[in-house]
């Protein structure tokens, strides 16, 4: 399928260093963005979709790194199916998962974290509930895992190490698996702040300059933040991502955001949301951090979406993320949201409150288009403006 979106008011890259793109049009081809910025009429006229975007915002689609996905589309832990393809109606169209630790009686001996994983990323390797992509199998690392463990893992296709809920007595038994999982090729990730569920411990920035993972997981805490002076020295001393989460503490959120623009480190800083967990299914997690950011920060809103977006494709190696030509064609539309003061997305954003979301193409096919089920109604009216294909792309009604 060729789809062409024209008449767009502003084009957000997923680059926070350079985050507009000028023009007013994007093309894509099968699973892929063909151009950005502007669109010859011929490209127009030789797209099967046209979408008229009456002047909204593209940005990529949102990367959500941090979704305790189980199997299938359904949570035990909130007891919801539906949740993901919902997550999709908030701009969400990818999810990463933060281990499965999540499935019920889930195994805790090297064997079963090893099959738990490999199980998971082999479902959704080509399940896209709803369109969404998730990025599934993350090994939860527990005492009797080796190096070779990790060596075979990788080599079958599981990516992810976490540390954070195994059986250790201390969180720096985590040190040598994390070790171990880096030298396999593994990205690895580390519980940070207090405990969340039971196996899981309080893991501190003097843990995470331990043995530095790639990631540390909603170090705004998961809900429970950890001191604040750790942030500025895990800022300072390490390499480490900075996740943050709409389930977790707002404040050291926005510290976080703040050391880290300080300090020369907004490279790593991404958004995500920590669920489902004890604090629910947040379809909209997504926006409402981005909309805290922007609105309780002095950086601007396009900062905080690249965040949400490009800022996690590129530690996590997706191809996803960006608005540019090769990338994968994952792309919403967002607006002002309808009876809000201000006049355009990223000016609502700005202001406090979540965008209205108008569309969303995910792996080059319009998912929907006009009017999410989860987000107010939009000032501009996106439509389908020419189709030659047999689908309604209208959003299901509520």
């Amino acid at each position: 399928m060729k789809v062409a979106i024209v008449n767009l008011g502003k084009i957000v890259s997923g680059d926070w260093r350079s985050p507009f793109i000028a023009g007013d049009a994007i093309v894509t081809e099968g699973e892929r963005i063909v151009s950005v910025g502007t669109a010859s009429a011929a490209a127009v006229e030789q797209a099967d979709v046209v979408i008229d975007a009456d002047g909204m915002t593209a940005i990529p689609g949102l990367i959500d790194s941090h979704v305790h996905i189980t199997f299938g589309d359904y949570t035990p832990r909130q007891r919801t199916v539906g949740y993901l393809e919902s997550y999709l109606h908030g701009g969400t169209t990818t999810c990463i998962t933060a281990s499965e630790v999540h499935v019920p009686g889930r195994p805790r001996d090297p064997e079963g974290v090893k099959a738990l994983a490999l199980a998971a990323q082999r479902c959704f390797e080509t399940y896209r509930p709803g369109g969404m992509r998730v990025v599934a199998g993350s090994v939860i690392l527990e005492p009797g895992l080796e190096p070779a463990d990790f060596t075979e893992l990788f080599a079958k296709g599981v990516k992810l190490a976490k540390a954070g809920f195994g059986a250790v007595k201390t969180a720096y038994e985590y040190g040598p698996m994390v070790k171990a999982a880096k030298d396999a090729g593994m990205i690895t990730t580390c519980h940070t702040g207090g405990s969340s569920i039971p196996g899981s411990g309080a893991i501190t920035g003097d843990h995470l300059l331990a043995f530095h993972p790639h990631v540390s997981f909603h170090i705004n805490g998961g809900p429970t933040a950890m001191p604040d002076a750790h942030f500025e020295r895990v800022i300072r001393e390490s390499e480490i991502a900075l996740q943050v989460c709409t389930a977790g503490n707002l404040r050291t959120t926005l510290l976080c955001a703040k050391l880290a623009n300080e300090l020369g480190a907004f490279d790593r800083f991404i958004i995500a949301t920590d669920t489902p967990t004890g604090s629910g299914i947040m379809p909209l997690g997504m926006l409402y951090t981005i909309a805290h950011c922007a609105s309780l920060t002095g950086m601007e809103p396009e900062r905080f979406v690249c965040a949400a977006s490009g800022s996690n494709a590129r530690i996590y190696g997706l191809d996803s993320g960006f608005l540019a030509a090769g990338k994968a064609a994952d792309i919403v539309l967002i607006d002002a949201p309808d009876g809000g003061t201000q006049q355009t997305a990223l000016a609502a954003i700005k202001h406090g409150d979540i965008a209205a979301i108008g569309g969303v193409l995910t792996a080059g096919v319009p998912r929907f288009v006009g009017r999410s089920r989860n987000t107010p109604a939009t000032t501009r009216k996106a439509r389908v403006a020419r189709s030659s294909v047999m689908q309604d792309f209208a959003a299901a009604a509520h």
